[in-house]
């Protein structure tokens, strides 16, 4: 563990095998979740794109272990920068202050749902890992990990580019999608679950 990463005990290669033998279970539970298609209304995501002098904030999954940007769902009628601010919050152990949008990304096929993903930087807190995101750490935009979850590359691509702001974009989760995360959590558990390449 560096300064710039957190993640609770030393997991390292001898949790390799807890973690492997713990993926049915854990792939069933996002299985039920993306099949049943979210709540009954779609689910509205809020993400943030947490940048420093260190790089960018990424959180580790639990159930699907790889990479993805911060963040969760917003409730029914919360405002989405106040639910970015509690989501981040509980699942880092930072209080972040959302800046200008980067886009929408309305995503459909498996677990379909729209993300409102926002620049944020960081205005306290301290770094620490949650029961939802088992290790979170900074990586440099260019050295991003091979096990980042596909569908974060292109809102990172976005909100670190110079292009226009805020887009909006459509995206198909298929079997690709699919695939990848079940790679990457593979790849992910076989490290002992919070390796950072």
């Amino acid at each position: 563990m560096t300064a710039s990463e957190c993640k609770p005990g030393a997991a390292g290669r001898s949790a390799r095998w807890p973690l492997l033998l713990r993926a049915p279970i854990d792939w069933l539970e996002v299985a039920g979740w993306g099949l049943a298609g979210g709540a009954p209304q779609g689910r509205r995501l809020v993400q943030g794109v947490v940048t420093g002098e260190a790089g960018v904030l990424l959180a580790l999954r639990r159930e699907l272990r790889g990479w993805e940007l911060p963040g969760g769902r917003a409730e029914p009628g919360e405002d989405e920068r106040a639910a970015l601010v509690r989501e981040i919050r509980e699942e880092t152990g930072l209080v972040v202050e959302p800046l200008e949008p980067v886009g929408e990304y309305r995503r459909s096929g498996f677990a379909p749902h729209t993300a409102r993903v926002f620049r944020c930087r960081v205005s306290g807190g301290t770094l620490r890992a949650s029961a939802d995101t088992p290790a979170v750490a900074w990586f440099r935009a260019d050295a991003l990990p091979d096990t980042l979850f596909p569908w974060f590359r292109g809102p990172l691509l976005d909100a670190l580019g110079a292009g226009p702001r805020p887009v909006e974009r459509d995206e198909r989760l298929g079997l690709g999608a699919v695939a990848a995360g079940l790679r990457i959590d593979l790849a992910s558990r076989w490290r002992g679950g919070g390796a950072r390449a």
